[in-house]
């Protein structure tokens, strides 16, 4: 794959950074289009994005760090040398979800129902943005024999010349019919936060099965687990705990 698509003068444009700006502003369109079709308030599309978009970038960068402390306390110029690279989703997600709930909370919006909105534009976001990682090279797979498998030969993060699972072909997969599956479900959801709900379930069951799969282990474990593993366990708890709530709040309005 080849992350240095082309050069405008002396701007160069790469795959990963490109492919990100596609993801954000489908984001944005689908969730401002969605906003209209559904009579809300869609004038706030655009600065939820810009919100959840500065939030993500923060958390996943802070996320990273973390991640990376020993590199930290070994060398704390490794921040400053990094500030550039190195994001990890999870911490994205969290941050965007952080920073939506603050925006509605200062705007007096219903915070769960533009979550239900908003996120399934966020995970189409994801599946051209893991295009953008497939081209870079990063957040590659295990070495394999399979003949369904990747070689990259100009990658500053993949092993170069070696066979690998094409763990970011799996998860933009997985991440579009992520979002096919949530339009779905907002179609016949009953109450707010039901959207949101399975979002956090479908994207952390999928995440933790495909970590099994994953090469980059410099990422950082806890136990036996990836530490995109460990955060799993509590996102997919989270969506099943909203989804039980939504349920009853449901059973509670019918009384």
């Amino acid at each position: 794959m080849k992350n240095e698509l082309f050069q405008i003068g002396p701007f160069t444009v790469y795959g990963y950074g490109l492919m990100i700006a596609v993801g954000v502003m489908a984001a944005w369109i689908t969730a401002e289009y969605r906003a209209k079709k559904m009579k809300m308030q869609y004038e706030h599309i655009f600065y939820l994005v810009i919100w959840c978009l500065v939030g993500g970038m923060l958390c996943s960068k802070l996320l990273f760090w973390i991640t990376e402390w020993k590199e930290l306390v070994r060398n704390p110029g490794f921040v400053l040398n990094t500030i550039g690279d190195g994001f990890v989703v999870y911490g994205g997600i969290i941050g965007g979800v952080l920073a939506g709930w603050l925006y509605c909370r200062i705007k007096k919006l219903n915070f769960l129902a533009y979550f239900d909105l908003v996120i399934p534009s966020v995970a189409l976001a994801q599946g051209f943005g893991r295009i953008g990682c497939l081209l870079a090279g990063c957040c590659y797979g295990r070495e394999t024999d399979s003949a369904f498998s990747i070689t990259f030969h100009d990658s500053e993060f993949a092993p170069n010349n070696v066979t690998l699972v094409p763990t970011q072909v799996y998860s933009s997969v997985l991440d579009f019919l992520n979002f096919a599956a949530l339009l779905a479900i907002a179609k016949r959801k009953k109450t707010d936060g039901q959207v949101g709900a399975c979002y956090l379930i479908f994207y952390s069951a999928g995440r933790f099965i495909l970590e099994f799969f994953r090469g980059d282990l410099v990422r950082g474990s806890v136990g036996n687990l990836s530490t995109s593993q460990f955060i799993s366990i509590f996102t997919f708890a989270a969506g099943n705990i909203l989804l039980m709530r939504c349920g009853r709040s449901r059973q509670s309005k019918k009384r």
